[in-house]
């Protein structure tokens, strides 16, 4: 197995995620050649900012290994990580990190900055570009899609006081 069949299944999860509305990010975590986690993006279903798709990963992971450390996993996720999950990858000690589409207004492995490499206790490796059009692809769909409906959706506005 390789890069792009992980990242296959990273985008399957990304796929799901925006079957459900949520922004399509997908990742999984694997560990000798097997997925040991899975997420996607559920903040609008989890009604919580903590629901990215690598945090979700980064949890099944530990729980399904028995520890905090994923020190010999790589991570395969659509979209390239931001500050909050760089930061969650930094504390896991995943040593690899493989991202699909890069992201030019949150991106932390290098499109607005780099936490990888700024001086923490640990510095993961990353590949970048894997799968960029289908992962962009995904994004840009789905953007295109919710800014339609929103502009279908008629605009209300609740009666004022002195309308009642």
């Amino acid at each position: 197995m390789d890069d792009l069949y992980f990242m296959d299944q990273a985008l399957e999860l990304a796929r799901q995620a925006a079957a459900e509305g949520e922004v399509p990010v997908g990742c999984v975590i694997v560990r000798r050649g097997q997925i040991v986690g899975r997420g996607r993006n559920r903040r609008e279903t989890g009604r919580t900012a903590l629901g990215h798709a690598e945090i979700e990963a980064i949890h099944d992971a530990c729980t399904s290994l028995g520890g905090w450390r994923l020190w010999d996993c790589t991570m395969y996720v659509t979209l390239e990580p931001c500050p909050m999950c760089a930061g969650a990858i930094i504390n896991a000690r995943i040593p690899r990190v493989v991202y699909g589409a890069a992201d030019t207004k949150a991106g932390s492995c290098g499109s607005v900055c780099d936490l990888f490499a700024m001086d923490y206790n640990h510095h993961p490796q990353v590949t970048s570009g894997i799968r960029e059009t289908e992962a962009a692809d995904l994004l840009q769909t789905f953007f295109q899609e919710l800014r339609l409906t929103l502009r279908q959706r008629p605009r209300w506005k609740p009666p004022q006081e002195r309308d009642i």
